[in-house]
């Protein structure tokens, strides 16, 4: 199921339109949408690939694809076809490339052009459903070709990535290490929905060689 769907501009990262997400709690609309929003930060500053790529994350996937300066970000459950996500995004870029650039240009608020907003919500409709026989059909259309040029990355690792860009360059800048290690916020909560055992690894080591050094 597409389960959230944001779009934002390339140059500046601003996320401009969403659909209506679909959660069962209110929370995780909350930790998703941050998700998706640190994802459109990364993509915008060429720390991801501008190229179709799936994201992982616990039990659903993002995908995401860049066309003419405009990201196209969803939410899927992990067992939601990959093809059929991608096919919905291209069908969302189609819209969206009928919209003057000037006006895409202009806005300056996040989420304020809510005219695409509903264009996403029917276009969702469409692929709620995967057995209609118009989706059935994608799925049989070249897909050996697609599954090849999608990108994959485990949420945790880009976070992780980040944290280290970011601990690096103030290190740079101060010339010795900051504590605590982070100032973001957005990160630090991000990371505490991303458990992984390569982050508790991290820890095991980190507190290891603090006792080492007592």
């Amino acid at each position: 199921m597409v389960k959230l769907t944001i779009v934002g501009r390339m140059h500046d990262g601003l996320p401009i339109s969403q659909g209506r997400p679909v959660y069962d709690e209110e929370d995780d609309t909350i930790i998703f949408k941050k998700h998706a929003e640190f994802l459109l930060h990364e993509i915008s500053m060429a720390a991801l690939p501008p190229s179709t790529t799936t994201i992982f994350l616990h039990h659903h996937c993002f995908n995401y694809m860049v066309r003419n300066g405009i990201c196209f970000i969803t939410l899927c459950d992990v067992s939601y076809p990959r093809k059929l996500a991608f096919h919905y995004l291209q069908d969302l870029q189609k819209e969206f490339d009928k919209i003057d650039p000037e006006q895409v240009n202009k806005i300056t608020k996040p989420y304020s052009f809510v005219k695409f907003d509903n264009v996403i919500c029917n276009n969702i409709r469409q692929y709620m459903d995967t057995r209609t026989q118009a989706n059935l059909s994608k799925l049989k259309a070249d897909h050996n070709k697609q599954e090849q040029d999608v990108h994959t990355e485990e949420m945790y690792v880009i976070i992780e990535r980040r944290r280290r860009s970011d601990l690096l360059e103030r290190m740079m800048k101060a010339h010795k290490s900051t504590s605590p290690i982070w100032d973001s916020k957005t990160l630090e909560s991000l990371v505490d929905t991303t458990t992984s055992e390569s982050s508790e690894t991290l820890s095991q080591q980190a507190t290891s060689t603090a006792k080492r050094s007592a």
